[in-house]
């Protein structure tokens, strides 16, 4: 199974809850609207980190689990 999103720290995860509580399920779109603008500023760095944030608020509003369910 291709790998869904990928957090490489905690901070990314604190930054999806930030996004979940102020924007409430319009977190992902938001994620969205960031990547865009580091993605125009020319910052990969920070673009990469919001698209995996979305990609982790994508996977967190599906109904059925996603992956391996232990």
């Amino acid at each position: 199974m291709e790998e869904l999103f990928y957090i490489a720290n905690r901070s990314s995860i604190a930054q999806a809850e930030d996004l979940l509580a102020q924007f409430g399920m319009m977190a992902i779109d938001e994620a969205a609207a960031r990547s865009r603008h580091y993605r125009e500023l020319g910052n990969a760095i920070r673009f990469c980190e919001w698209r995996q944030i979305e990609r982790f608020l994508l996977v967190l509003s599906q109904e059925a689990a996603v992956g391996t369910v232990h």
